[in-house]
C-alpha cells in the first residue's frame, strides 16, 4: 500500500501533504462556506448538505489539487470514514425541531445517519465502489489500514479514508488516499500530520 496524499481542515487552516496552503480568517462566521468559495467550486448541492458532508466534500476538493481522481474507474475507489460522535450535529438539530418546534424537516432528518456522508461523496464523484462509515472511540490508523487491506482484496484500487467530526466543540476533517500499489503506509508521518491534540 502507498499513501498518495493527505489533507486536513480545521476552522483556522487547510493543510495539504503536511503543508499549510490556506489560513482561514478568524472572523469568518461560516468557515466552510469560505473554504468552498476560496476553492472556486460550483456544486449547488453543497449548501444543502449537513456539516459532516460539507467537510468531506471540501476535503476531497482540496485533495484534487494533488490527485487526478479521473484516473480511477468508477468502481475502483473505496470509501472508509469514521468519527467519534456520529451525526451528532444533525441529530441534535432534528431533536430540537421535533421536540421544541413540533416540526420535522426531511432535509434535516436524512442526515441523522453518518453514512449519508459517503453517499454524498459517491453521488458527487460517481464512485460505485464499497463504502463504509465507522464509529470509533478515537482515530486509529491501524484500523483504517486493516479496512483498506480488506477492500484491496476485492476490486478496489484506491481507498479514500477520512476522519470527519462535527459537534458543538469541534469541527475537523482529515483525509488520506491509499493506493493498492507497492509502497508503505508511513504511519508515524501520517500521525504527525494529524496534529493529535486537535483530532482526538
Amino acid at each position: 500500500m502507498k499513501v498518495v496524499a493527505t489533507c486536513s481542515l480545521f476552522p483556522e487552516e487547510i493543510v495539504l501533504n503536511g503543508k499549510k496552503i490556506e489560513s482561514i480568517p478568524s472572523n469568518e462566521v461560516d468557515w466552510k462556506k469560505w473554504v468552498y468559495s476560496s476553492l472556486n467550486i460550483e456544486y449547488p448541492k453543497f449548501h444543502k448538505m449537513d456539516s459532516l458532508a460539507k467537510l468531506a466534500f471540501l476535503g476531497i476538493s482540496v485533495l484534487e489539487k494533488e490527485i487526478d481522481f479521473s484516473t480511477y474507474k468508477d468502481e475502483e475507489v473505496g470509501l472508509i470514514f469514521a468519527n467519534k460522535y456520529s451525526s451528532y450535529y444533525s441529530d441534535n438539530k432534528h431533536f430540537i425541531n421535533y421536540t421544541q418546534k413540533n416540526m420535522v424537516s426531511p432535509s434535516d432528518f436524512v442526515y441523522t445517519l453518518p453514512n449519508i456522508l459517503t453517499g454524498e461523496i459517491a453521488i458527487f464523484k460517481k464512485w460505485y465502489g464499497d463504502n463504509v462509515f465507522f464509529i470509533l472511540k478515537k482515530f486509529d490508523i491501524e484500523f483504517f489500514i486493516e479496512q483498506a487491506e480488506f477492500m484491496f482484496s476485492k476490486s478496489i484500487k484506491a481507498c479514500l479514508c477520512g476522519w470527519i467530526e462535527s459537534n458543538e466543540n469541534s469541527e475537523q476533517a482529515y483525509l488520506f488516499l491509499i493506493e493498492n500499489k507497492e509502497g508503505i503506509v508511513l504511519k508515524d508521518e501520517i500521525l504527525e500530520e494529524l496534529i493529535i491534540d486537535k483530532i482526538n
